[in-house]
């Protein structure tokens, strides 16, 4: 039996693994590791610093997940602006980025930083970009969309030069196309409220991701993205 040893940090990270899913992506000079919550909520490590995504109560024990050097939220939606959840994981050092209605409606008050979309920003050495999340198609009965233009944030972060496009809730807009260079893309797919697997392909010929990550995705069947881009070799799925 070969003989190891191991950091507190380190027995840390390999139990946080063990309780949610993670993928290590290598960067130019390093990595990122990616772990997947649940839902629309994401866990990211890059560089000894931990980025909260949309952190949500619900799909995890906050208190048995690290504090965060930064949280970035997409939108106010309850599942994605936490404030149990958020208390959890702050500490007077975390960095809010977060949009304009999200500082209005929350119940955890901070001194986020209040991003727009077409904002560019750095923070704990990872440049971001904010960039348009809403629907086209997908309405409420009384025709207002799911989510407005202008309202939410999708986020393009360069990570080592490894691009990360973290998309919130949004359809397949045409914006996508202008985004440039993206390694790795999560996009939600649960319907009415974002993308259906159509719209996921459509997105994925737009911004030709390296790997997709289909997240948020609810009881939407995973195998219909598997099967819309089996013959698209220049995108890798995983179904986390």
């Amino acid at each position: 039996m070969k003989k190891f040893t191991i950091t507190l940090m380190a027995l840390s990270i390999t139990l946080i693994s063990i309780a949610h899913k993670a993928d290590t992506i290598k960067t130019t000079n390093s990595h990122v590791v990616i772990h997947f919550i649940g839902h629309g909520t994401l866990m990211l490590e890059y560089n000894g610093k931990v980025f909260h995504i949309d952190p949500w109560n619900r799909v995890a024990n906050y208190d048995s997940l690290p504090k965060a050097n930064a949280v970035l939220l997409t939108h106010h939606h309850q599942d994605h602006l936490d404030s149990i959840a958020l208390a959890k994981v702050f500490t007077n050092g975390t960095e809010l980025y977060w949009t304009e209605t999200c500082a209005k409606l929350s119940k955890f008050k901070a001194n986020g930083k209040v991003i727009a979309n077409g904002n560019t920003f750095s923070v704990l050495g990872v440049t971001v970009k904010a960039v348009p999340a809403y629907n086209i198609v997908n309405k409420r009965n009384n025709g207002e969309p799911y989510h407005m233009k202008g309202e939410g944030n999708g986020y393009i972060l360069n990570v080592d030069n490894t691009t990360i496009y973290i998309a919130g809730d949004t359809e397949n807009i045409p914006e996508m196309a202008e985004f440039g260079k993206i390694d790795i893309a999560f996009l939600p797919m649960n319907i009415p409220f974002t993308m259906t697997p159509e719209m996921v392909k459509d997105a994925v010929l737009m911004l030709k991701p390296r790997i997709l990550y289909p997240y948020h995705y609810g009881k939407t069947d995973t195998n219909l993205i598997l099967e819309l881009l089996k013959d698209f070799k220049g995108t890798e799925v995983r179904i986390r």
